[in-house]
């Protein structure tokens, strides 16, 4: 089997008005894609789609990812929308400036572990019945090296929620590849987006320009869609070059 057209997949992103989502988004719908992005802001999102000026439009939706009964209505409405599902991408995730042991409020803990990890599975168990009827689909979970490996820049309650994504996804892959789903885990390194904000420390241009950019991320994506239903990455890691990782 050759590789797949992309502009037949329909794909469904949450975290997606915004860095990595909305880049994996806006790469797939440059592509052909139909593309469905979902988030908490509606005018996030809405902005988002304005800013889109390309032949294949971006459809929205409102979710939170941690509130199972919105991600059954998301699901259902893109279902509806799109005519069915492809592709599911779990980009959704948040983190804040109070990161160590002694600082975390416990409704930060909660809150991280709410949409970063939970919010993956509200969204996995949503799609899976439709995948495995048609006994195709794909997951992209964008987790984080700090799923990998715990960081103390990334806080506790972020590397936690990360390897609970971790060991989410590879489960999920190890259980369903048979039903014909494949999952993929993919490890971002230092990306410039908007969750840079919530830094303990800001980060410095110079700093900035040596980060990945969400397209980068996009792009691999993209290349992993492409790959023949018989073919399964269950998980990449992508860095900037003078990021460490050992």
């Amino acid at each position: 089997m050759g590789p797949i057209d992309l502009s037949i997949l329909r794909v469904l992103v949450t975290g997606g008005g915004s860095g990595i989502g909305l880049a994996i988004a806006r790469t797939m719908a440059t592509e052909g894609s139909q593309v469905a992005i979902a988030g908490r802001r509606a005018d996030v999102l809405q902005e988002a789609v304005d800013a889109w000026k390309r032949e294949v439009p971006l459809r929205h939706h409102t979710v939170d990812v941690a509130n199972r009964g919105s991600v059954a209505t998301l699901v259902e409405w893109t279902l509806k929308t799109l005519g069915g599902l492809d592709v599911l991408v779990n980009a959704a995730g948040v983190n804040f400036p109070n990161r160590n042991m002694a600082t975390t409020r416990p409704e930060e803990w909660d809150q991280v572990m709410a949409i970063n990890a939970t919010g993956a599975f509200n969204c996995i168990y949503a799609v899976l019945p439709h995948f495995r009827a048609r006994r195709s689909g794909q997951i992209f979970n964008i987790v984080s090296t700090a799923g990998k490996r715990a960081s103390e820049l990334a806080g506790i309650a972020y590397s936690a929620a990360k390897f609970a994504m971790t060991g989410l996804g590879t489960s999920v892959s190890l259980e369903e590849s048979f039903n014909g789903v494949r999952v993929t885990n993919i490890y971002p390194g230092e990306v410039d987006t908007p969750l840079l904000r919530f830094r303990p420390v800001p980060v410095d241009a110079d700093h900035r320009s040596r980060m990945l950019q969400p397209a980068d991320v996009g792009m691999l994506v993209a290349s992993l869609a492409r790959l023949p239903h018989h073919v399964h990455v269950p998980e990449l890691v992508i860095k900037p070059l003078t990021q460490p990782y050992a």
